[in-house]
């Protein structure tokens, strides 16, 4: 769900209890008084979410989700992996070896995450994300890491 719906028409409510005096009625049956009011808000998101137009793109946005990591990590994400390889699956670094979307160093490391490492996007992302997680936690961390060493 985009932001602008997700904030259009959001309902906030608000419950307070109040007392009135300062001793507690001596009954069980009466107790304080309870307010409730209702306010909506027409707020929208500081900066409304981008669905990506790459193919690649989307399917890292749909894992970046599953794993409940926020729209910011998959802009670091983004900015991480159009530095190393444009987000083409068939990236290939030839003074490294470096393969794929993440850049793997050796490219065979992929092959812990599905046997179609050399052909398959997504699998090349589920390692990638499974390797920026172990390694540093998030894609933001990452991209950090790469902007001061140029490399991750």
């Amino acid at each position: 769900m985009d932001g602008k719906r997700a904030l259009s028409g959001t309902i906030v409510s608000f419950t307070a209890v109040t007392t009135f005096g300062t001793a507690l009625p001596a009954r069980a049956e009466s107790g304080p008084a309870i307010r409730t009011r209702t306010w909506t808000t027409s707020a929208q998101p500081k900066m409304a979410a981008v669905r990506p137009a790459n193919r690649n793109k989307k399917i890292a946005l749909g894992h970046v989700v599953q794993r409940a990591w926020n729209y910011r990590e998959f802009r670091c994400l983004d900015n991480l992996w159009t530095r190393e390889s444009n987000w083409n699956h068939k990236a290939l670094n030839h003074s490294s070896g470096a393969y794929g979307i993440p850049q793997a160093l050796p490219a065979g490391k992929m092959s812990g995450a599905g046997r179609d490492w050399r052909s398959n996007p997504e699998t090349q992302i589920r390692w990638g994300l499974a390797y920026i997680k172990g390694r540093y936690g998030r894609p933001c961390g990452a991209w950090g890491h790469w902007k001061s060493h140029n490399w991750y």
